[in-house]
């Protein structure tokens, strides 16, 4: 229920901001230039901003391991970890 209310605010907000775009693109001030200038800019930027985000945020929020990992840590082929486990002996000795 929550994603829905922030959906519906997100939707007016960008509504708003694509009305005002269009008001600044039509009135005669000597601001109106830039300020259209600025609705614009952040018509498109502000989505773009939420949108990389979310993706940032989703990708981040599923990942359960460190980016990173030391070879002690790494999962064998049979899904335990190699913590606390000797290496195979190496081939030339």
């Amino acid at each position: 229920m929550k994603k829905r209310i922030l959906a519906l605010i997100g939707v007016f907000l960008l509504l708003a901001m694509y009305a005002s775009t269009m008001v600044f693109a039509l009135i005669d001030s000597p601001r109106a230039a830039e300020m259209f200038r600025i609705s614009l800019y952040c018509t498109i930027v502000i989505p773009v901003v939420i949108y990389a985000g979310t993706l940032i945020f989703k990708n981040a929020h599923d990942r359960k391991e460190l980016p990173f990992s030391t070879e002690e840590d790494t999962p064998s082929t049979d899904g335990e970890t190699n913590a606390g486990k000797s290496s195979p002996p190496s081939a030339g000795r």
